[in-house]
């Protein structure tokens, strides 16, 4: 089970998401929008766009830094581990919050503006869905880890950058280690799984703007 969890349904649902944008792009080039809805509604838009976009920006850029960039690396530049962490925990919990704050705007605008709600699909509802679940669980994971300390183990606090990430870039190296992920909390692992499902979701959604952005 470890195995299917942490290496063939991550290449899995990679596997989808490059296939599928590639179906997507050649049969349904049309359908390669975000199907704005500015026309219909614009003062709750002017609110929650710039929220959610901007605090994916960050949430994206704390994942990039948080699991690419090896710890040794940081540690080379004079970084000490509690002044990243702080770092991260700040970050991390403000890109949330507006990414979160936004997307409720957002959804809220849809639920509420009929013409927005009309051209609102199937996908849409299920792409929010997982969308809102991966980014409640990452601020849980960080409030929790780096304030409560859960996960920590024999007096020693988790550390995700010896563990996730590691797994992570295992994965594109051709080289994933379930283990990695085996001992990390529960929070973790199903941030990660259903991270997964999202990116396996992606090509089928509105998502894809973000690749003709």
């Amino acid at each position: 089970m470890s195995v299917f969890l942490w290496v063939i349904f991550p290449y899995l649902c990679l596997a989808i998401f490059v296939v599928g944008h590639f179906w997507r792009y050649r049969y349904d080039k049309f359908g390669w929008t975000t199907r704005s809805s500015q026309l219909y509604e614009s003062r709750l838009l002017r609110w929650g766009s710039p929220l959610f976009h901007f605090g994916m920006l960050g949430v994206v850029g704390g994942h990039i830094i948080g699991l690419l960039v090896p710890k040794a690396w940081t540690d080379g530049i004079g970084i000490s581990e509690s002044a990243y962490h702080l770092v991260a925990l700040v970050g991390g919990i403000l890109a949330g919050l507006a990414t979160l704050a936004g997307m409720v705007i957002l959804i809220y605008r849809r639920r509420t503006v009929g013409p927005v709600f009309s051209a609102t699909t199937v996908m849409d509802k299920v792409m929010y869905f997982f969308l809102g679940l991966v980014i409640l669980l990452g601020m849980w994971n960080t409030v929790a880890s780096g304030v409560f300390g859960l996960g920590s183990t024999e007096g020693h606090e988790f550390n995700y950058r010896e563990s996730v990430s590691l797994w992570f870039r295992g994965i594109f190296s051709l080289n994933p280690s379930p283990d990695y992920m085996t001992v990390a909390p529960i929070g973790f692992q199903l941030h990660a799984l259903f991270a997964c499902v999202l990116f396996a979701l992606w090509p089928f959604t509105r998502l894809v703007h973000v690749f003709s952005a």
